[in-house]
Order: C-alpha cells, then structure tokens, then sequence
C-alpha cells in the first residue's frame, strides 16, 4: 500500500517553501515540529517570528515595484492591524519593519502608550483609528491626539467628528470611511460600518471644512471578502475612487487613500495567489481613474492584519484515541478543541493546513478528527481541496503515537477563543511557544505561557480570591 508521504506528493506540489519531510517527520519552515514536541509535549500552539517578517517586506517589494512599474507619483506605507494578534512578540517584531498600525477599540490604545514607552514606536508613527467608536475610545484618541501623537481618527458615523472640536491641538487630521456595498449575496446590501456615499460630501462641507482645526486626509476603503481579482472588487474600487476624485477636487488636503486589509493567506497546499498582479492592477485602476479625473494620485495605506501574522501560527495536536463508531466511521480524538483553540473552524467552517507531523512511511486511512468538548459541532472532516481527511495508520497498542499539526493559524484565533479566559468544557488554552531567528541565523524556540491551570479559571469564576 502506499504510505502518507507518497499520498501527499502525488495529491500536492510537495515538498513546498515552508513544509518538508526528515527522518519520518514534519519540518515547518526549517523546524522539525518532534523535536519541539518533545520538549514541550502538546497540546501546543507555535508562532514562527520571521514569517512576519518575510510576508511585511514581501508587500512592501510588490507595492512598490508597481509604483515603479506604472510611474505612480504617490507611496505606499504598510499598516498591521492590531485585532488579527495583539501580542507584543508580535506587534514588536512587525514594528521592526517600518510599519505602522491600525486600531479598532479603547483597548488598543493602553497598548499602543506602552509600546511608546518601550520605545518600539515614536509619536511620528501612523495610528489609524478605525471602528465605531464608544466614549472610551473617543477619550483615549482626544488624549493622544493632545500629547502630539500621530493620530488619525477614521470617521465611522456623521457625529463622531463632533467628539474632537476644542482640543488643544493647532490641527486635527481625520479620515472617513466609506460603507462599500457587501457581496451581492451577503445578508446585508451595505455595510453597517463607515459612512455612506451620499452623506460625504455634506460631513465634510460643513462639519470639516468649515472648522478650523480639521483636516480631511484620508478616504477609507474595506470590503470583507478581501482583496480578490473579481468583477464585486474592482466594481467597489472604481466607485470608491471617483469618490476620493469628487472630494480631492474641493479638499487639498485629501492625499490618502487607505484600501484595507485582505490579502488571503494559504489555506492549502494547491493554494495559488498572483499577489505581484494584484498589486499592478491595484495602482493602475487607481491612477488610470485619478488620470481621466485630472486629479493627483493618492498616497495608499493598506491594514493587512491576517496577512502579517496568520502564516506564523501552527497548533500542533497528540491523537489520544481511535473509535470506531460504526463499520466507517472512524475517529481520531485529540488533546484540545477545535471549538476552543481554532474557533474559525466551527464558526466558519475555515479550512487550514492540515497534516501528520510523524509516521510519514505509514500508510494511511480515511478518518475524522474528534475535539474534547462534548458538543457535536467539534470536529474536523473535511479538507480545503476535498471533503475528506486523511491521516497515517498507527498502532497505539505498540505504544506508537500519532501527532498532528494544523498550519497558518496565526490570526485572531486566540483573540476569538478568548485566550487566557473561561471555554467550553473549561478547556485550557495550549501551552504557546515563539520561534525567532537570532541576528546570527540561528533558530531558537522559548516558552511564552504554559498551558492554563485550573486556578485561573477557579478566580475568573468566583470560587477563589
């Protein structure tokens, strides 16, 4: 019979950039997933550093080469997002790459105070402040934007402006966002975020141009399905851009366009992506139409939050039981939960990665992968290019042991599962461990936080001090 290894070769373009077999085991981006296991053991989740890196240059080369390509006369800066992982090791390894970040809620803004005390951001830095905003949030921005910080307050509704009048501040630059249609066949024709179209003109002819301190610098543009070579897309970028062309004409401050985040990342091994076309087409649709508009190009800024971080993410699993349910029904059960720990896999049905990290000489079978919670719903049985899973056999019996490992992970799991909070059937979170690569080369792994113990939950839950 054929083993896992040739399965996964003949299915895929295998080995790839980041995978690749040794001595019977998977390596993720050059480290071997045993030998971690077995310092650590599992149920584990890992993040790998210098993917964060590697994706941040790669947007800025792509971007740029455009510019170039296409004679632009505007730049390009990159944002992260701050809610795809607000982790230091994570906000401090994107800031070592020019960027800057965007924010979301009143919480963010403690974070972002922090990192300028450590020194990781200056006051120049962009802080984009996106979302609707409650009185907290809108408190946080007055303070900053007094304290001389680079603050750009995204306008979600008409009277948020009206929260910034009287500070002390010789000029207030803001942005406003525009509430894009959603995908034809979303629940909702327009989106409940930003501003609508016909509301523009009138929010900055009479709350913005007419006030003294503020400045409208920047039109904001995000549509939920991302950045896809689609007829919804450009359809949804020609309209907001002769929107930015409308107002530049009467606005001389309006030199910024924000087009988001959605960049997609690998959700499988077949998975292709012409981000270099994507970034052309990009700014040639932009230029073309500030072209026929006889107005300058724009400045652009993009949020890529799921981009900068999702490909650094891995949880790898132990499979601590085989059942076989009925004559075809088998099930791997592993040590966590997909509920708990990978909740995009039950709330959306999001497809990643998935393979065995050892026993690639085995041959394999159709199986489906259980989770520890006691609802139904936790389970995985289907990959993203078929709608099955298959795994190595293995014989528990002779003590061999089965590990498995779901890839690109990174992004707003542990903020959508609660980290460090109460889950489902008080599943603890999974023991966290970084990789970073050392400014010699080498390759080192330490332990962020172990796996929760019970007495966090017995606080959070009131029945200890």
């Amino acid at each position: 019979m054929k083993s896992y290894v040739d399965l996964i070769e003949q299915t895929f373009d295998f080995p790839t950039k980041e995978f690749r077999v040794e001595n019977d085991g998977l390596l993720f981006n050059g480290v071997p997933l045993m030998n971690i296991i077995q310092k650590y053991g599992t149920p584990l989740k890992i993040t790998y550093l210098p993917k964060i890196r590697e994706h941040i240059l790669y947007a800025k080369e792509i971007f740029n080469k455009a510019i170039k390509k296409y004679n632009y006369a505007g730049n390009y800066t990159y944002c992260y997002c701050t809610k795809s992982s607000h982790f230091r090791f994570v906000l401090e390894e994107v800031l070592k790459h020019d960027t800057h970040l965007e924010t979301s809620s009143a919480y963010d803004m403690p974070i972002i105070k922090r990192l300028y005390e450590l020194g990781k951001i200056t006051k120049d830095h962009y802080i984009i402040c996106n979302g609707f905003k409650r009185p907290s949030y809108i408190q946080n921005i007055r303070q900053m934007l007094e304290e001389g910080f680079n603050c750009l307050p995204i306008l979600d509704t008409l009277n948020e402006i009206d929260e910034y009048k009287d500070l002390n501040v010789k000029a207030i630059n803001v942005g406003i966002r525009v509430a894009s249609d959603e995908e034809p066949n979303f629940a909702f024709y327009t989106s409940r975020l930003g501003v609508r179209y016909n509301d523009i003109n009138q929010l900055y002819k009479e709350k913005i141009a007419s006030h003294p301190q503020f400045r409208l610098k920047m039109l904001h543009f995000f549509i939920n399905t991302g950045i896809k070579d689609s007829a919804y897309y450009w359809s949804e970028l020609n309209r907001f851009m002769y929107k930015y062309c409308e107002l530049r004409k009467v606005c001389s401050t309006l030199d910024t366009i924000d087009i988001g985040g959605g960049f997609p990342i690998k959700t499988s091994l077949q998975f292709e992506y012409d981000y270099q076309y994507m970034a052309d087409q990009i700014i040639e649709v932009i230029q073309w139409i500030c072209n026929k508009n006889n107005v300058p190009v724009p400045n652009i800024f993009t949020e890529f939050g799921s981009y900068t971080v999702g490909e650094s993410g891995a949880i790898v699993y132990s499979v601590i039981d085989q059942k076989l349910q009925n004559d075809k029904e088998l099930w791997y059960m592993i040590d966590g939960s997909f509920i708990t720990h990978l909740p995009d896999v039950w709330g959306m049905n999001q497809k990643y990665i998935m393979m065995a990290v050892n026993n690639w000489d085995n041959t394999f079978h159709k199986v489906n992968l259980g989770g520890l919670t006691c609802d139904s719903m936790d389970y995985y049985n289907a990959e993203a290019h078929i709608s099955e899973v298959f795994l190595p056999i293995f014989d528990a019996e002779e003590q061999e042991k089965q590990y498995i490992g779901f890839f690109h992970t990174g992004a707003y799991q542990d903020s959508l599962g609660g980290y460090g909070g109460i889950q489902h059937c008080l599943i603890p979170a999974p023991k966290h461990v970084i990789v970073r690569e050392n400014e010699d080369g080498t390759i080192t792994d330490e332990l962020f936080s172990d796996e929760q113990k019970s007495d966090t939950m017995l606080k959070i839950l009131g029945y200890t001090e």
